[in-house]
């Protein structure tokens, strides 16, 4: 299995940041950079050892690619289902952040109370806190819809359905 993802231009600007938060979020290594010039993408793909994912065409031709796959979809959730169905990347959710790629850790809450608002530091109890951004994360109002993509990308990797 490959070490990570890159992922590139697929069909607009925001698709490809929502699949690559969605894979984070699923704890899947996947960097991503809609903005780089091919051969800076071809660099950082092949440095890491990644596998480029995009509905670049040509960008796919390039000889100088290390390994690259064309990812099928026109929406985001179909492109995040297609990446899933077909690579079945070990999932490990809720351990990378989904802004920058980094490591997630647990944290204790008086650590991160500074940062916090008054009705999350009341209500939340369990906190985890990105190595690399230094972002905060808890399972919050959104969290139902974040379980959701989590629990689709399991169903996609251990069954091969597409739900």
């Amino acid at each position: 299995m490959c070490p990570g993802w890159a992922c590139r231009k697929m069909n607009q600007a925001q698709a490809v940041v929502i699949v690559a938060a969605g894979l984070r979020l699923a704890g899947v290594d996947a960097a991503y950079a809609n903005d780089a010039a091919d051969d800076a993408l071809n660099e950082q793909a092949n440095t890491g050892r990644r596998v480029l994912l995009t509905q670049d065409r040509g960008l796919l031709r390039r000889r100088a690619l290390w390994l690259g796959a064309y990812v099928r979809g026109a929406r985001p959730d179909d492109q995040f289902r297609d990446v899933l169905d077909r690579f079945r990347p070990p999932l490990a959710p809720w351990t990378r952040c989904p802004a920058c790629n980094g490591r997630l850790s647990p944290v204790a809450k008086a650590a991160v109370a500074p940062v916090l608002r008054p009705g999350t530091r009341r209500t939340y109890q369990t906190f985890s806190r990105c190595f690399s951004c230094g972002q905060v994360y808890w399972h919050g109002a959104h969290s139902k819809r974040l379980e959701q993509i989590i629990d689709s990308a399991v169903r996609a990797v251990s069954t091969g359905a597409s739900g």
